[in-house]
């Protein structure tokens, strides 16, 4: 992977990259600085980067914005809108590049090395429920869009973003944020020396009500233990990370009952909705040097488990019971990746550098059930699978330096992927192996006038839910048949790009995109089936501009247009709930010691809800602020969230559902969750 230059700064943030720092908002308790080393989106990577929708955040943009929710860490990928549509528990509703991720499908998130999506998960393909990071111990994120790296596979064609965690803390740390419907975190820190390495460990507690006429009752625990020894380039280390949580949700409702005055529109339909989940993972990372050679080595293995109650349709198939169903899903999973790059050989002459890996991923499931429920009482059972994915990779690339402003990166990688599903309805059981091979070509053209060009091709892929493979009849009813599904989608990407470095501390970017997908499967978990639908086209623009003057003055601005669309048009051209038009922009400021504030705004604009465009959304607009004061071992902060107060909605989707009441066929309306009202929360941090 490309390295990132580093440049020495003393940045106002909440805390330093060997600091215990502290986490906005949701996350929010804030942190002393000192001189760190920082490689964000404002540094200088002209002859690094191989795309230029490609980069790397670090610690001061991460902790340095205002945060609601933990999923927002990602909206530091340009052109990305994290949202969420249900309780706090559950994963965030994720949308970039003409995609409606729903909760992560086509977009991967790693944690050194650790994939946090979720094949077959009993929510969806691709599930990504990020609630157990703790935003202070996460060093830096990198991002790519498009499937054009060769270490990167299934779940990926939209982009991916690389989490890594510290490697120790400068000092201890401990702090609290309380702030309005009943928040409350408790955080705290600290690293000490622990043989040849270093144990850094710490945890927090969160509690928030919300301001729903439901009470949220979200309870969150978080805790990370880690050993790290040795350096950048020959290192090892070893993380403990567990989560446990649970919640009541409020979920989506619809509009005619708000417009008719029925429900407030922070009301809800069924009280009874909400879940638990916890997760805890063993993982290993390992780096070394060994002359020319660099070898770099993760493996993992955890636990994770879900039970979730959802009600989207009220009483629409069950006018007795209500509509609500349980979604569970309980697994282990494992896997891992070692990779050598051969530094400083030769290809036709030119400087080349080969790197050849090997990754394997796989996903044990047992009791991955759908039911519906009354209450959380368990009414009729749909479907109880036991399932097994298993993947198994090898990639190889060559980066090649041929002159002073051509350089190439080509690559290419090879699944091969075993599906085993043990159904309830034997005829819906069976095993397969299945593989696919997809190009990765990248070309570098520059620096000239300190601006490069970029034109990256390549394919992809994502894999579909094992179940649909081998559904052959309909778990609702147990008689209408139902037609498999392929166990892979081919994906095929390309992206034009610049890079200008106008000067050391400004950078703008900017590429024009496509993607094309062979087919947009998808699981329906709210129905216990696999739907296929057509071919789509996406294709977009991204603008995006960093200026750091100084060492306490930030500002950022990204837009990004984007439009997806089916290429069989005969149910409506437009794919739904992708976001057409999304901007976000921020200024930074403060030093070290005293005075220090930030502010960001969000904007998406309206979508389509149908794929005919008659029916759309409305627009968002969130604000959020954050003023502060620094000493030398406190640090005291206000977050305000949605500073307008905006009566904007986080999400909206267009369905039949029914009230009680009305007619048993039900209407078709627009059904919302609404973006939580202003609120403000305090936080205060002391470091020994």
């Amino acid at each position: 992977m490309t390295r990132f230059p580093a440049l020495i700064l003393t940045v106002p943030l909440l805390a330093t990259a060997q600091e215990a720092p502290d986490a906005a908002s949701d996350d929010s308790v804030l942190g002393a600085l000192d001189s760190i080393v920082v490689t964000g989106k404002a540094e200088n990577l002209l002859g690094e980067a191989l795309a230029a929708s490609k980069g790397q955040s670090d610690r001061q943009e991460l902790l340095d914005r205002p945060y609601l929710r933990r999923g927002e860490l990602l909206e530091v990928v340009p052109g990305m809108v994290v949202t969420q549509h249900a309780g706090g528990g559950k994963a965030n509703q994720y949308f970039v590049r003409g995609y409606n991720l729903d909760h992560g499908t086509d977009f991967g998130i790693f944690v050194d090395g650790m994939p946090a999506n979720y094949r077959a998960h009993g929510h969806g393909q691709g599930y990504a429920d990020m609630n157990f990071l703790i935003p202070e111990f996460v060093e830096r994120l990198d991002y790519q869009k498009g499937p054009y790296d060769p270490r990167m596979g299934d779940l990926t064609t939209a982009g991916s973003a690389e989490f890594s965690l510290v490697e120790a803390l400068d000092r201890g740390f401990a702090g609290v944020t309380v702030g309005e419907d009943e928040y409350f975190r408790l955080v705290a820190g600290d690293s000490v020396q622990a043989g040849m390495g270093t144990l850094t460990f710490g945890g927090e507690a969160t509690y928030y009500n919300g301001p729903w006429l439901l009470e949220q009752d979200f309870h969150r625990f978080n805790g990370m233990v880690r050993w790290h020894a040795g350096d950048e380039e020959n290192f090892f280390n070893l993380t403990l990370l567990g989560y446990q949580s649970e919640w009541t949700s409020s979920d989506q409702i619809p509009e005619r009952a708000v417009f008719a005055g029925q429900l407030d529109p922070l009301g809800f339909i069924d009280p009874t909705n909400g879940g638990e989940s916890q997760r805890y993972s063993l993982s290993m990372n390992w780096g070394r040097q060994c002359e020319d050679v660099r070898w770099r080595a993760n493996a993992y293995v955890g636990y994770y488990d879900l039970d979730l109650y959802s009600n989207f349709t009220y009483f629409l198939d069950d006018p007795v019971n209500g509509d609500q169903f349980r979604q569970s899903d309980q697994r282990i999973f494992f896997g891992g990746e070692i990779s050598a790059t051969l530094e400083d050989r030769k290809l036709f002459g030119a400087p080349t550098d080969y790197t050849l890996g090997f990754q394997t991923r796989n996903d044990s499931i047992w009791d991955l059930e759908l039911a519906r429920t009354r209450a959380r009482a368990d009414v009729n059972p749909i479907r109880e699978d036991d399932v097994f994915t298993g993947n198994y990779s090898v990639f190889a690339g060559a980066e090649t330096k041929w002159n002073d402003w051509f350089r190439t990166e080509a690559g290419v990688r090879a699944d091969a992927f075993y599906f085993d599903v043990d159904s309830d309805l034997p005829v819906n059981s069976g095993n397969e192996w299945d593989g696919i091979a997809v190009p990765k070509l990248n070309f570098i053209f520059g620096p000239w006038a300190d601006t490069e060009y970029y034109m990256n091709l390549g394919g992809g892929f994502h894999s579909n839910d094992a179940r649909g493979l081998f559904t052959r009849i309909d778990p609702n009813d147990g008689v209408t048949p139902v037609a498999p599904v392929d166990p892979l989608v081919r994906t095929w990407g390309a992206e034009i790009g610049t890079r200008s470095q106008w000067s050391d501390c400004f950078t703008t970017t900017a590429s024009l995109w496509y993607i094309y997908s062979e087919s947009e499967l998808l699981y329906v978990g709210d129905a216990g089936n696999v739907e296929a639908g057509p071919s789509t086209d996406r294709y977009g623009i991204e603008l995006a501009g960093y200026w750091r003057p100084n060492d306490w003055f930030g500002f950022d601005a990204e837009i990004a247009l984007s439009e997806g669309r089916y290429t069989d048009t005969s149910g409506g051209a437009f794919v739904e709930n992708q976001v057409p038009f999304i901007i976000s922009s921020g200024i930074t400021l403060g030093d070290d010691r005293g005075f220090y504030g930030a502010l960001r705004a969000r904007y998406f604009s309206e979508r389509p809800l149908t794929a005919n465009k008659t029916i759309e959304s409305e627009d968002s607009l969130q604000v959020n602020a954050r003023i502060g004061y620094r000493l030398e071992n406190w640090d005291f902060a206000i977050d305000v969230l949605n500073l307008l107060d905006r009566k904007d909605n986080d999400i909206e989707y267009y369905y039949t559902s029914r009230l009680p009441g009305e007619a048993a066929a039900g209407i078709d309306d627009t059904h919302f969750h609404p973006a939580e009202p202003r609120s403000i929360r305090a936080s205060v941090s002391y470091f020994w």
